[in-house]
């Protein structure tokens, strides 16, 4: 067996980490090699324990190594493991996609398979322009998003996105987009107004923010842009990426208010974080706008080599069926009432919190009274780790977003873990040598 120490050499010469500066990377100690999963724990390679604080980039949803995910993979692999979807299905797909259809907020019929988050998004924003030119309407081909979105990394998604860290460099590469208020219900009606007739679509992150330090909309806010977009005839595009699949508290979070978008971005979660796969679900009506002959060019010609992978939509298929036989969002309810009891009588009261933002199992805590330079939260990201916790930073904003079938104990001790790593780091200041260094 290799060892450790020969890994972690071989990654820091070949491997390129993804948001991660390699500089700082390569002098990072110790480095995590995991070498399995159980339930919501990661194990690494000296056998140590760590609770898996942030479900794997918010993806885990039943755990790691689950029985009934584990067998829908190895039953598939003994009929197939990819056949393209050009001409060709299989019952993987097809069943996925009805059971999908079934589920999401009602109207949404139509299933367009790919494989991350950010192609489901390309392919929304696609949609939607190709359907706006298709009925004539070709200079309807601006798009209004949030202020501090995040819709993922590919170029559609980034000019849809408005996080300056991650997005500003590639302003060059991208389409303008319209970027309103989050929040603010009347920006959102003064730009439709101001652009009227040249307005594709309205895209947002329903309720929650993610990768903006899970930033909340007020209540009413969702309802109200759906009003908005169907007055001034606009689609509108939610993308469930991250919210999905019972991370608020329902299955989705347009349900929360009742909403039903015209294109709807899943990820994540669908695959209760075993593999690559991601769906953008359409309207019949919306769907139907690109029906033709093939002579009229109506198609909607975009797909991916791996669109609808046999195995990712079988693995699928049995998470769904684990939420209900488990009746997952029915045990999560209290678990998300214990968890912002936790925060508030162990985390809040710390001095160096400023604020804690939550909806359901998506926690943003940010802290305060730090310089930038500090690097605060990946510090509590690190002595976390030391104690038994993978969380994640956003800047200053510490993110605990757990498998949602965490147990109520390791949830507890979560938040504690949590808890003490913030003290340690606001107990011990970084020297001025070590914050150059950083």
């Amino acid at each position: 067996m290799r060892s450790t120490e020969s890994l972690i050499a071989a990654d820091r010469r070949h491997l390129w980490h993804p948001f991660t500066q390699q500089l700082t990377w390569g002098e990072e100690d110790p480095v995590l090699v995991i070498e399995r999963g159980e339930g919501s724990q990661l194990f690494d390679r000296d056998g140590r324990a760590y609770i898996d604080g942030v479900a794997s980039l918010w993806c885990n949803v039943h755990g790691h190594r689950h029985p009934a995910l584990d067998r829908a993979v190895r039953e598939q692999l003994d009929r197939i493991a990819h056949s393209t979807m050009l001409g060709l299905t299989h019952a993987p797909a097809i069943e996925l996609a009805e059971r999908l259809a079934a589920l999401a907020p009602g109207g949404l019929s139509r299933v367009f398979y790919s494989d991350s988050g950010s192609t489901a998004v390309e392919i929304a924003l696609k949609l939607a322009f190709q359907w706006w030119a298709q009925r004539g309407a070709g200079e309807r081909r601006r798009f209004i998003c949030l202020r501090d979105a995040y819709h993922g990394d590919t170029l559609g998604a980034v000019s849809v996105g408005g996080i300056e860290l991650f997005h500003s460099l590639y302003g060059p590469l991208l389409f303008d987009a319209l970027p309103a208020c989050a929040g603010d219900a009347g920006h959102l009606a003064e730009l439709l107004e101001r652009h009227a007739g040249e307005v594709a679509a309205v895209i947002v992150e329903p309720l929650v923010q993610g990768a903006a330090g899970m930033l909340l909309q007020p209540p009413g806010y969702l309802r109200r842009v759906r009003e908005l977009c169907d007055a001034h005839d606009v689609l509108l595009i939610c993308d469930e990426v991250a919210t999905g699949f019972g991370r608020t508290g329902r299955m989705f979070a347009c349900e929360h208010e009742d909403v039903v978008p015209d294109l709807l971005c899943l990820g994540k979660g669908l695959t209760g974080g075993y593999l690559p796969l991601a769906a953008t679900l359409a309207t019949e009506r919306l769907y139907e706008g690109f029906l033709g002959r093939p002579e009229q060019s109506r198609t909607f010609f975009h797909g991916h080599t791996y669109t609808g992978n046999p195995l990712a939509c079988a693995v699928a298929l049995a998470t769904l069926e684990t939420f209900e036989r488990e009746r997952t969002l029915e045990r999560l309810a209290p678990k998300i009432e214990l968890l912002e009891r936790a925060l508030a009588d162990e985390v809040a009261v710390l001095p160096a919190v400023a604020e804690i933002r939550q909806r359901g199992f998506m926690v943003g805590i940010e802290l305060g009274g730090f310089a930038p330079e500090a690097r605060a939260g990946h510090r509590v990201a690190m002595a976390a780790r030391e104690l038994g916790a993978i969380v994640r930073p956003l800047g200053d904003v510490v993110v605990l977003m757990p498998p949602l079938a965490i147990s109520v104990q390791e949830l507890g001790r979560l938040v504690s873990i949590t808890a003490a790593a913030i003290e340690r780091v606001a107990a011990r200041p970084p020297a001025a040598a070590a914050l150059q260094a950083l």
